[in-house]
Formats: structure tokens, sequence, C-alpha cells
């Protein structure tokens, strides 16, 4: 049998992504995830030029290589050869909507190889004539509905082609999300990528739940390109709208799964050794719920996700992943006494010193591990303020009817939170409904993941990670 070449081909270029430093002359990188500091020989480090480097010869794709797997450098998209649009079949799992599916099916165009599942639809003689007013399009019809990862398995059994899209019936396309998207399986290491997901405007407008939706959407993973995997900063990639190869992803999405089927498929291809990209140029738009009860409804459903991702990835679930000494730092915060901010202090700087015993071969080793260890002790506070106001949330209210220390900590944690994503997402939205959004937004994902707990009599989902490494 041939051992497939997963190499870079020659031309692939990178381009360091924006939170790594350069330091030491350019022989050392700081950042990826989780955050390291990456040394190069001389040689390797003239390889890289204005952050950015291309493949020509073993040196610069050994290198190159190395920079994707740690999470610091993205392709440039100009650098990767198109991909011919034939060689990728649409899969549509359907359950009723027949006029977003109507636009759906314009907006892919014509020519496209297209099948439709139908998840037993209620009303599924209108979707057969959407099907039947496209031209090309193959439609399958279940017979028992068993949920999108079902449909879309039973679509993947009849595509003879290279690659697999697998959409939505409401979402939009861009005219080029598709071809953006193509180009990333140059590197032959990607098994899956995903645009970015937008909210999709109407004749209707958007309330104030739509923009608040608009700018911080559980959809939108941003505005920069990223390689996806767990704990990292974009961990996963919603089922909305993906591009795989179809060699890569065996049987496709766990059909048992009716939540979270799309976390638990992205997290198997890592595991697995495969890359995901997350491409913010390609873009695609989604229907976002305005009614405040449909809206919290998706909420929750997210986070009823929780507890079967646990059972299928427990390392990776976790609310937040903590080193010993970050916790330390938290504990003395929360205490609130005089003595909580130089004991917060004496921890971090003890901390430091002990990661500069290990930066020997950085020219300037105490100032690199000071910018770690504030870099840690940032991420610590914001993942606290999470876990207070998100995944905890029920437990922290409970607890601050009889302590002063945590009801201070949870309303503080409330306003920092929602001032730091409101300057982060400058949404078209006041500041006070959007942070009443923000907590509704964290009261909802956190109810879901407290009753997919408790059915699951398990409190794993809740539970940080903390990490010694």
């Amino acid at each position: 049998m041939t051992v497939p070449d997963l190499s870079l081909p020659d031309g692939f270029g990178l381009r360091l992504g924006r939170r790594v430093r350069v330091t030491d002359g350019g022989r050392a990188l700081i950042g990826g995830s989780p955050t390291r500091v990456l040394y190069l020989s001389a040689e390797a480090s003239r390889l890289v030029v204005d952050r950015q480097i291309r493949v020509t010869n073993a040196a610069s794709r050994t290198v190159a290589d190395r920079l994707l797997e740690a999470g610091m450098a993205d392709p440039v998209l100009a650098s990767l050869p198109p991909v011919d649009q034939s060689e990728v079949t649409f899969v549509v799992p359907v359950y009723g909507r027949p006029a977003a599916l109507d636009r759906l099916l314009t907006s892919i165009g014509e020519g496209r190889s297209v099948i439709v599942v139908d998840d037993v639809s209620p009303d599924r003689p209108a979707i057969e004539a959407i099907v039947r007013a496209h031209t090309g399009v193959r439609y399958l019809a279940l017979s028992v509905n068993g949920g999108p990862a079902a449909a879309r398995n039973e679509g993947l059994r009849h595509v003879t082609t290279p690659y697999v899209a697998f959409v939505d019936s409401d979402i939009v396309l861009d005219a080029d999300a598709t071809s953006i998207l193509l180009r990333h399986f140059a590197d032959p290491r990607v098994a899956l990528a995903a645009p970015r997901v937008l909210g999709l405007r109407d004749d209707r407008g958007l309330n104030w739940i739509g923009r608040y939706e608009e700018s911080r959407s559980s959809l939108d993973l941003g505005i920069h390109p990223a390689t996806v995997r767990p704990r990292s900063p974009v961990s996963w990639v919603p089922g909305a709208f993906l591009i795989a190869r179809v060699d890569a992803i065996g049987s496709g999405f766990s059909a048992e799964m009716r939540e979270g089927e799309d976390v638990d498929f992205v997290w198997r291809l890592a595991e697995n050794g495969w890359r995901i990209r997350f491409e913010p140029a390609a873009r695609v738009w989604h229907e976002h719920r305005q009614g405040v009860g449909d809206w919290l409804g998706r909420k929750a459903f997210y986070g009823s996700s929780a507890h079967p991702l646990s059972v299928r990835h427990p390392h990776d679930i976790a609310p937040a992943v903590l080193p010993p000494w970050s916790v330390g730092v938290l504990a003395a915060l929360l205490a609130q006494r005089r003595w909580s901010v130089p004991v917060a202090v004496a921890i971090s700087v003890c901390t430091a010193v002990r990661v500069a015993a290990k930066l020997g071969r950085s020219e300037r080793p105490y100032r690199v591990a000071a910018t770690l260890t504030a870099t840690g002790v940032t991420a610590a506070l914001v993942q606290a303020m999470a876990l207070l106001v998100r995944h905890w949330w029920p437990l922290a209210v409970v607890v601050s009817i009889f302590s002063t220390r945590i009801r201070r900590a949870l309303v503080l944690s409330s306003v920092v939170d929602a001032a730091l994503e409101y300057r982060r997402t400058r949404p078209d939205l006041d500041p006070a409904r959007f942070a009443l959004a923000r907590r509704l937004d964290d009261l909802a994902y956190g109810s879901g993941v407290w009753f997919s707990a408790i059915r699951g009599r398990s409190i794993r989902a809740l539970l940080p990670d903390f990490r010694r490494r």
C-alpha cells in the first residue's frame, strides 16, 4: 500500500499569528496554543521574513509544519492553489423550513453536486417541491427521524467526490466561501475547514437581541484565522457549514448525538492528528433567533451538550484550565483581605522565577518569564470570571446569599466581563442592553450545562482542569 505524502507542498505560505512575539533577533517565538517559547536555529530563523515563511525546500517545510502544529502561524490564502469546485458535494440535512432551503440552494448555485436529506419533515411535499425546482439536486428521504448527525451521515454515504460540504438549511453562502475554504486542503493534514458564520439581515431588521447576536453570536468565532483544537482560543467550529476531506472523516458524525455532535466531530479529528482550520475570509450567513424565548432556549440547548461531550472527551470539556500556581493567585484575590494582593504578587513572582530558570536559551529569560506569567494571570482571571457568571452561576448565586466576598466577586465579574466584551466586540447596541443580553446568554448556557450534568448524574463537565504543565 502506498503511504500518502502528508508534507506541505512547495509554495505554501504562512504568516505568524498576531499574538506571536518574535524575540532574540528572530531566534525565539513566543505564542501558540498552549503558549510556549519556540526556539529556532540561526538557519531556521532566516527563513522567517517579515513574519512570513514560504515552503521552498526540506528545511522551510519542517519549520512551517512545526509552526502550524504549534498554532503559531496561519496559511496565506493567496499562496494556496485553488481547487475545482466540482470536487465537492453539498449535503444538506433538512427538517422543515422549505423557504430557507430554497434560499440556500439558490445561494449554492446551479451545476453543483447537492444531496438534500429529509429527516422526516412534517411538510415533506413542500421540501420535495423545492428540490425539484433546482436542477441536479438529489433528494433522500429518511423513514425515521434521526437528527442532523444521522442525516448528514446518510448523505455522506452517497458522496463520490473527494470533498463534502455539510451545510444547514438556514444558511446562505457567500459566492466565494466554498472556493476559499477548499484552498486550505493544499495542506494534506487538513481534514476540515469552516467559515465565519454571520447573522442574516432581512426586511424585518434586527431588534436588540439580534444586534447582540450580530456581535456576540455563539456561532461567530471572530475575525482572525486559527487552528482549531481542544483548549485553544478557537476550540470548535459549528456544524452550520463545514467542508471536509472525505477520506479523513470515516463514517462522519456520531449519529447517536443530537447535541454537540459538531464539537465531538472536530475533537475526534484533532485527536486523530488531523488539522482543522477556521477561516474568517470565507463567510456564510445564518438566521439568528431574535425572540427572547427562542434565543434563550437555543443557548440552553448549546449548554446541554456538556455532559455527552464529557463522556466522550473527559480531558477537553473542562470549563477552565488552570495551573496550580494560578489557583493560588485566584484564591488569594478571592479572599479579599489586606494581604491578598501582596500574596498574589508573591506567587506570580515565584512562578516567573521558576519559568525563567527553564529559559536558559533566551537572551532575556526574566523578561520572557514575566510576560508568560502575566499572560497566565490574565487568562486565569478571565476564566475565573467566566466560571462565576456562566458555568457555576447557580452555585455562585446560592453561596453569595451567605458570603459577602462571593457576592462582591460575582457582581464585579458580571460588570467587568460585560465591559470587556463590549470593548472587544463594539456592538451596535447600548452598553446597558448589551450587558443584560450578555448576562442572559450566560444564565441560559449555564442552566443548560447544569441540566445536562444533573440528567447525566455527573459533575465532570463542571470541573476545571488543574494542569501541572
